[in-house]
């Protein structure tokens, strides 16, 4: 269990990136969804002990984290935004060395280590190839294969997806599935669809403070009977904002499909529409910025 309480952060120039963040972090797939700047990454590197936090605490277990951040280190695996690599080295020798660096000591466990996860990640047929000539995808999955090194029993991946094509997507998504069956994994991105289809729990963040938490099937429950949605030409935009509680907009055969909060039918040519975790994300966000 990861415990994260009260924990605040600001910078040197005065900016607040988180704002007494709290939140219980059992074992297996945990989404921490919300827009860029919303304080992910930042929340991330705290946990990660690249960060130290001005004021609360973090606790996985009976680690103190923020006290005690070589102790995390040996159970973490840490995937970040972006990770920097020996373009000209072979995926195996690249392996190899971050196993050194992260204690296996012994060549005959290491080889077994490197080669398990280069097997696991569906990197071995090409782990003679210099990194320089990965896919994007390929690059992920060497990520992961990094951060399992040593068998963590936390692992951060931080913004994974994006960018990816969608074939390499579902590859990635299914390797952190099988992966968080076991182990806390935190998987901090903006990208709905990733959240919905890995994780039963989340929490969303904005404005550095988790506005919602709880389990996606839930929350989308709680959205029943409660957004309408009408396609309009995009002049009517502005005039539909005033009237109402304007969620999300998406266009659909040139004409703009607006997404409205509302406890009842607003009437005007408005339908039910039956939401996702897309319209949680949304209706979340649009309540938050009202209430700043």
């Amino acid at each position: 269990m990861l415990q994260i309480d009260e924990l605040t952060h600001v910078y040197a120039n005065g900016v607040k990136s988180l704002d007494r963040v709290s939140l219980s972090i059992p074992k297996g797939m945990y989404g921490l969804l919300g827009p860029n700047g919303a304080g992910k990454s930042t929340l991330m590197r705290c946990i990660a002990t690249l960060q130290t936090p001005s004021q609360g605490q973090i606790r996985f277990d009976d680690i103190d984290v923020i006290k005690t951040p070589e102790a995390l280190r040996r159970i973490l695996g840490y995937l970040p935004q972006d990770f920097g690599v020996y373009p000209r080295i072979s995926a195996y020798d690249m392996l190899d060395h971050m196993a050194i660096l992260k204690g296996v000591a012994d060549p005959k466990a290491r080889r077994g280590e490197v080669e398990r996860l280069l097997e696991q990640t569906n990197l071995y047929g090409v782990r003679k190839k210099a990194l320089a000539g990965f896919s994007g995808g390929m690059r992920q999955r060497f990520g992961i294969a990094q951060a399992l090194i040593g068998q963590p029993r936390l692992i951060i991946v931080d913004e994974p997806t994006a960018g990816l094509d969608p074939e390499e997507r579902n590859r990635f998504l299914n390797l952190l599935a099988e992966i968080g069956e076991n182990v806390v994994v935190i998987l901090s991105t903006h990208i709905v669809e990733d959240v919905t289809d890995l994780c039963p729990l989340m929490a969303i963040i904005a404005g550095g403070k988790i506005v919602r938490t709880g389990a996606p099937v839930t929350l989308v429950k709680e959205l029943d009977g409660r957004v309408w949605i009408k396609t309009i030409d995009k002049a009517e935009l502005p005039a539909l904002r005033e009237q109402h509680q304007v969620i999300s907009t998406r266009l659909f055969g040139g004409r703009t499909v607006a997404h409205v909060l509302a406890d009842s039918d607003p009437g005007d040519g408005f339908a039910p529409h039956h939401g996702g975790l897309e319209d949680v994300y949304f209706s979340t966000l649009s309540t938050s910025r009202q209430a700043a």
